[in-house]
Protein backbone atom coordinates (compact mmCIF):
# COMPACT_ATOMS: atom_id res chain seq x y z
CA UNK A 1 0.00 0.00 0.00
CA UNK A 2 1.46 3.35 -1.05
CA UNK A 3 2.14 5.99 1.57
CA UNK A 4 0.26 9.31 1.44
CA UNK A 5 1.65 12.16 -0.60
CA UNK A 6 3.84 14.58 1.34
CA UNK A 7 2.70 18.13 0.64
CA UNK A 8 4.69 21.05 1.99
CA UNK A 9 2.94 24.37 2.51
CA UNK A 10 5.14 27.45 2.50
CA UNK A 11 3.43 30.27 4.38
CA UNK A 12 3.71 33.05 6.90
CA UNK A 13 0.55 34.49 8.43
CA UNK A 14 -2.28 32.00 8.01
CA UNK A 15 -5.13 33.84 6.30
CA UNK A 16 -8.57 32.53 5.38
CA UNK A 17 -7.18 31.19 2.10
CA UNK A 18 -4.46 29.17 3.82
CA UNK A 19 -6.95 27.76 6.36
CA UNK A 20 -9.18 26.61 3.51
CA UNK A 21 -6.29 25.04 1.62
CA UNK A 22 -4.95 23.28 4.71
CA UNK A 23 -8.41 21.95 5.54
CA UNK A 24 -8.80 20.62 1.99
CA UNK A 25 -5.40 18.93 2.13
CA UNK A 26 -6.34 17.31 5.44
CA UNK A 27 -9.52 15.96 3.84
CA UNK A 28 -7.42 14.36 1.11
CA UNK A 29 -5.38 12.42 3.67
CA UNK A 30 -2.00 13.76 2.61
CA UNK A 31 0.87 14.36 4.99
CA UNK A 32 1.15 18.11 5.45
CA UNK A 33 4.44 19.75 6.39
CA UNK A 34 4.21 23.45 7.19
CA UNK A 35 7.14 25.76 6.51
CA UNK A 36 6.77 29.16 8.17
CA UNK A 37 8.98 31.65 6.33
CA UNK A 38 9.58 33.49 9.60
CA UNK A 39 11.20 30.46 11.22
CA UNK A 40 13.32 28.42 8.81
CA UNK A 41 16.57 29.12 7.03
CA UNK A 42 18.01 27.67 3.85
CA UNK A 43 21.53 26.30 3.74
CA UNK A 44 22.45 26.36 0.07
CA UNK A 45 25.16 23.73 0.59
CA UNK A 46 23.00 21.38 2.67
CA UNK A 47 19.43 20.96 1.37
CA UNK A 48 16.69 20.94 4.00
CA UNK A 49 15.79 17.28 4.57
CA UNK A 50 12.17 18.06 5.50
CA UNK A 51 11.70 19.96 2.25
CA UNK A 52 13.38 17.23 0.21
CA UNK A 53 10.81 14.73 1.60
CA UNK A 54 7.98 16.67 0.00
CA UNK A 55 6.46 15.44 -3.21
CA UNK A 56 5.35 19.02 -3.85
CA UNK A 57 5.38 22.35 -2.01
CA UNK A 58 2.46 24.78 -2.23
CA UNK A 59 3.66 28.38 -1.90
CA UNK A 60 1.35 30.76 -0.02
CA UNK A 61 3.71 33.45 1.29
CA UNK A 62 2.55 37.02 1.73
CA UNK A 63 6.03 38.46 1.19
CA UNK A 64 7.08 38.28 -2.46
CA UNK A 65 10.82 38.29 -1.76
CA UNK A 66 10.59 35.38 0.70
CA UNK A 67 8.45 33.42 -1.74
CA UNK A 68 10.72 34.13 -4.69
CA UNK A 69 13.99 33.19 -2.99
CA UNK A 70 12.57 30.07 -1.38
CA UNK A 71 11.06 28.88 -4.65
CA UNK A 72 14.39 29.43 -6.39
CA UNK A 73 16.19 27.27 -3.84
CA UNK A 74 13.50 24.57 -3.79
CA UNK A 75 13.45 24.29 -7.57
CA UNK A 76 17.25 24.08 -7.59
CA UNK A 77 16.89 21.16 -5.16
CA UNK A 78 14.46 19.54 -7.66
CA UNK A 79 11.48 19.98 -5.34
CA UNK A 80 8.34 20.69 -7.42
CA UNK A 81 6.45 23.79 -6.34
CA UNK A 82 3.10 25.40 -7.05
CA UNK A 83 3.86 27.84 -8.44
CA UNK A 84 7.38 27.59 -9.84
CA UNK A 85 10.12 30.17 -9.35
CA UNK A 86 9.82 31.23 -12.99
CA UNK A 87 6.11 31.95 -12.64
CA UNK A 88 6.59 33.85 -9.38
CA UNK A 89 9.44 35.89 -10.82
CA UNK A 90 7.43 36.98 -13.85
CA UNK A 91 4.17 37.63 -12.00
CA UNK A 92 5.93 39.51 -9.22
CA UNK A 93 7.28 42.12 -11.63
CA UNK A 94 4.80 44.03 -13.78
CA UNK A 95 7.43 44.76 -16.41
CA UNK A 96 8.29 41.06 -16.80
CA UNK A 97 4.59 40.24 -16.94
CA UNK A 98 3.96 42.87 -19.61
CA UNK A 99 6.86 41.72 -21.76
CA UNK A 100 5.74 38.07 -21.48
CA UNK A 101 2.21 39.01 -22.53
CA UNK A 102 3.43 41.15 -25.42
CA UNK A 103 5.75 38.37 -26.59
CA UNK A 104 2.78 35.99 -26.66
CA UNK A 105 0.68 38.45 -28.67
CA UNK A 106 -1.88 38.95 -25.89
CA UNK A 107 -3.77 42.27 -25.94
CA UNK A 108 -2.74 44.49 -23.04
CA UNK A 109 -2.92 48.19 -22.15
CA UNK A 110 -0.20 50.17 -23.88
CA UNK A 111 2.81 50.30 -21.56
CA UNK A 112 6.01 52.33 -21.69
CA UNK A 113 9.10 52.04 -19.48
CA UNK A 114 11.37 55.02 -18.78
CA UNK A 115 14.41 55.45 -16.56
CA UNK A 116 14.66 59.19 -15.95
CA UNK A 117 12.07 61.83 -15.05
CA UNK A 118 12.67 63.60 -18.36
CA UNK A 119 12.09 60.48 -20.45
CA UNK A 120 9.13 59.53 -18.26
CA UNK A 121 7.48 62.88 -19.02
CA UNK A 122 8.02 62.29 -22.73
CA UNK A 123 6.51 58.82 -22.35
CA UNK A 124 3.42 60.33 -20.69
CA UNK A 125 3.07 62.74 -23.59
CA UNK A 126 3.48 59.87 -26.05
CA UNK A 127 0.60 57.93 -24.48
CA UNK A 128 -1.52 61.00 -23.74
CA UNK A 129 -3.01 61.98 -20.40
CA UNK A 130 -4.40 60.57 -18.24
CA UNK A 131 -1.84 57.84 -17.66
CA UNK A 132 -1.34 55.36 -14.83
CA UNK A 133 2.00 55.07 -13.04
CA UNK A 134 2.71 51.90 -11.08
CA UNK A 135 5.64 50.45 -9.18
CA UNK A 136 6.90 47.43 -11.09
CA UNK A 137 6.72 45.36 -7.89
CA UNK A 138 3.64 45.65 -5.69
CA UNK A 139 0.17 44.30 -4.99
CA UNK A 140 -3.31 45.15 -3.66
CA UNK A 141 -3.44 48.29 -5.79
CA UNK A 142 -0.85 50.10 -3.67
CA UNK A 143 1.12 53.09 -4.96
CA UNK A 144 -0.87 53.28 -8.20
CA UNK A 145 -1.45 56.81 -9.43
CA UNK A 146 -3.74 58.20 -12.10
CA UNK A 147 -1.85 61.14 -13.57
CA UNK A 148 -4.11 63.64 -15.33
CA UNK A 149 -1.66 66.25 -16.60
CA UNK A 150 1.98 67.28 -16.83
CA UNK A 151 1.97 69.17 -13.52
CA UNK A 152 0.81 66.06 -11.68
CA UNK A 153 3.35 63.93 -13.55
CA UNK A 154 6.22 66.24 -12.62
CA UNK A 155 5.21 66.22 -8.93
CA UNK A 156 4.84 62.44 -8.80
CA UNK A 157 8.12 61.81 -10.58
CA UNK A 158 9.91 64.16 -8.16
CA UNK A 159 8.50 62.18 -5.24
CA UNK A 160 9.62 58.89 -6.77
CA UNK A 161 13.14 60.18 -7.35
CA UNK A 162 13.30 61.57 -3.80
CA UNK A 163 12.14 58.25 -2.33
CA UNK A 164 15.08 56.74 -4.16
CA UNK A 165 14.35 53.05 -3.57
CA UNK A 166 15.04 50.28 -6.05
CA UNK A 167 11.32 50.05 -6.85
CA UNK A 168 11.28 53.66 -8.01
CA UNK A 169 14.35 53.32 -10.24
CA UNK A 170 12.25 52.71 -13.34
CA UNK A 171 8.97 54.28 -14.35
CA UNK A 172 6.21 51.92 -15.49
CA UNK A 173 3.69 54.05 -17.38
CA UNK A 174 0.47 52.65 -18.75
CA UNK A 175 -2.44 54.05 -20.70
CA UNK A 176 -5.54 54.75 -18.63
CA UNK A 177 -8.23 52.31 -19.79
CA UNK A 178 -11.76 53.63 -19.41
CA UNK A 179 -13.64 50.72 -17.82
CA UNK A 180 -17.40 50.31 -17.26
CA UNK A 181 -16.96 50.78 -13.49
CA UNK A 182 -15.49 47.30 -13.11
CA UNK A 183 -12.82 44.87 -14.17
CA UNK A 184 -12.71 41.07 -14.40
CA UNK A 185 -10.60 38.60 -12.47
CA UNK A 186 -10.39 35.04 -13.74
CA UNK A 187 -8.93 32.06 -11.90
CA UNK A 188 -6.90 29.64 -13.98
CA UNK A 189 -5.81 26.23 -12.70
CA UNK A 190 -3.59 24.37 -15.15
CA UNK A 191 -5.53 24.30 -18.43
CA UNK A 192 -8.92 25.48 -17.16
CA UNK A 193 -10.43 28.85 -16.30
CA UNK A 194 -12.39 27.58 -13.31
CA UNK A 195 -14.37 30.78 -12.58
CA UNK A 196 -14.38 34.55 -12.84
CA UNK A 197 -15.68 37.57 -10.96
CA UNK A 198 -16.55 41.15 -11.80
CA UNK A 199 -14.99 43.65 -9.41
CA UNK A 200 -17.22 46.74 -9.27
CA UNK A 201 -16.17 50.04 -7.74
CA UNK A 202 -16.89 53.75 -8.22
CA UNK A 203 -13.13 54.24 -7.83
CA UNK A 204 -10.88 53.64 -10.83
CA UNK A 205 -8.88 51.10 -8.77
CA UNK A 206 -11.09 48.01 -8.62
CA UNK A 207 -9.18 45.71 -6.26
CA UNK A 208 -11.38 44.00 -3.67
CA UNK A 209 -8.62 44.84 -1.18
CA UNK A 210 -9.55 48.47 -1.85
CA UNK A 211 -13.28 47.95 -1.31
CA UNK A 212 -14.57 46.73 -4.69
CA UNK A 213 -17.56 44.40 -4.59
CA UNK A 214 -17.44 41.00 -6.28
CA UNK A 215 -20.11 39.36 -8.42
CA UNK A 216 -20.10 36.29 -10.62
CA UNK A 217 -18.81 36.67 -14.17
CA UNK A 218 -19.75 33.90 -16.63
CA UNK A 219 -16.67 32.33 -18.25
CA UNK A 220 -17.25 32.75 -21.98
CA UNK A 221 -15.13 31.01 -24.61
CA UNK A 222 -13.39 34.32 -25.29
CA UNK A 223 -12.67 34.94 -21.62
CA UNK A 224 -11.29 31.43 -21.16
CA UNK A 225 -9.18 31.60 -24.31
CA UNK A 226 -7.56 34.87 -23.31
CA UNK A 227 -7.09 33.87 -19.65
CA UNK A 228 -5.57 30.52 -20.60
CA UNK A 229 -3.22 32.17 -23.10
CA UNK A 230 -2.10 34.70 -20.47
CA UNK A 231 -1.48 31.93 -17.93
CA UNK A 232 0.57 29.96 -20.43
CA UNK A 233 2.56 33.05 -21.37
CA UNK A 234 3.92 33.34 -17.84
CA UNK A 235 4.46 29.60 -17.32
CA UNK A 236 1.09 28.17 -16.23
CA UNK A 237 0.15 26.74 -12.85
CA UNK A 238 -2.39 28.40 -10.54
CA UNK A 239 -2.88 32.08 -11.32
CA UNK A 240 -5.45 34.87 -11.35
CA UNK A 241 -5.75 37.08 -14.41
CA UNK A 242 -6.97 40.69 -14.22
CA UNK A 243 -8.67 41.92 -17.39
CA UNK A 244 -10.23 45.17 -18.59
CA UNK A 245 -13.26 45.57 -20.83
CA UNK A 246 -12.25 48.29 -23.28
CA UNK A 247 -13.44 49.84 -26.52
CA UNK A 248 -11.00 47.55 -28.34
CA UNK A 249 -12.02 44.37 -26.53
CA UNK A 250 -10.69 42.51 -23.52
CA UNK A 251 -7.21 43.50 -22.34
CA UNK A 252 -5.06 41.53 -19.90
CA UNK A 253 -3.70 43.88 -17.26
CA UNK A 254 -1.91 41.69 -14.69
CA UNK A 255 -1.28 38.08 -13.69
CA UNK A 256 -1.13 37.12 -9.99
CA UNK A 257 0.57 34.01 -8.64
CA UNK A 258 -0.45 33.85 -4.94
CA UNK A 259 -3.94 35.19 -5.24
CA UNK A 260 -6.57 35.68 -2.58
CA UNK A 261 -9.90 33.99 -3.29
CA UNK A 262 -11.99 34.10 -0.10
CA UNK A 263 -14.56 36.48 -1.64
CA UNK A 264 -14.88 34.48 -4.85
CA UNK A 265 -15.97 31.06 -3.58
CA UNK A 266 -19.58 31.86 -2.67
CA UNK A 267 -19.73 34.47 -5.42
CA UNK A 268 -18.96 31.96 -8.17
CA UNK A 269 -20.17 28.74 -6.55
CA UNK A 270 -16.81 27.14 -7.35
CA UNK A 271 -14.78 25.37 -4.64
CA UNK A 272 -11.56 27.18 -5.48
CA UNK A 273 -9.38 25.61 -2.75
CA UNK A 274 -10.49 22.12 -3.85
CA UNK A 275 -9.54 22.88 -7.44
CA UNK A 276 -6.15 24.21 -6.37
CA UNK A 277 -5.53 21.12 -4.23
CA UNK A 278 -6.52 18.90 -7.17
CA UNK A 279 -3.70 20.46 -9.15
CA UNK A 280 -1.21 20.37 -6.28
CA UNK A 281 -1.87 16.67 -5.75
CA UNK A 282 -1.51 15.96 -9.48
CA UNK A 283 1.91 17.65 -9.45
CA UNK A 284 2.87 15.74 -6.30
CA UNK A 285 1.71 12.41 -7.70
CA UNK A 286 3.69 12.97 -10.89
CA UNK A 287 6.79 13.62 -8.78
CA UNK A 288 6.11 10.54 -6.63
CA UNK A 289 5.79 8.43 -9.81
CA UNK A 290 9.00 9.89 -11.19
CA UNK A 291 10.92 9.10 -8.02
CA UNK A 292 9.56 5.58 -7.81
CA UNK A 293 10.53 4.93 -11.43
CA UNK A 294 14.15 5.71 -10.53
CA UNK A 295 14.35 3.04 -7.84
CA UNK A 296 14.33 -0.15 -10.03
CA UNK A 297 16.99 1.21 -12.35
CA UNK A 298 19.21 2.08 -9.39
CA UNK A 299 18.74 -1.39 -7.86
CA UNK A 300 19.44 -3.04 -11.21
CA UNK A 301 22.59 -1.05 -11.70
CA UNK A 302 23.83 -2.05 -8.23
CA UNK A 303 23.15 -5.75 -8.97
CA UNK A 304 25.07 -5.58 -12.24
CA UNK A 305 28.06 -4.16 -10.40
Amino acid sequence: MSTPLVVGVLLSRVRVEEKLLLAELERRGVEIVRFDDREFWLDLAAPNSAMLRCDVVLERCINHLRALYTLRVLNDWDVPTVNSYEVANICGDKLLTSTALERAGIPTPRTLIAFTPASALMACEEIGYPVVMKPAVGSWGRLLARVNDQDAAEALLEHKVTLGSFHHGAFYIQEFVRKPGRDIRTFVVSEETICAIYRDSPHWITNTARGASASNCPVSDELHSLSHAAAQAIGGGVVAIDLFESDRGLLVNEVNYTMEFRNSIDTTGVDIPARIVDYVMAVGQAERTRREALVPSSVGAAADD
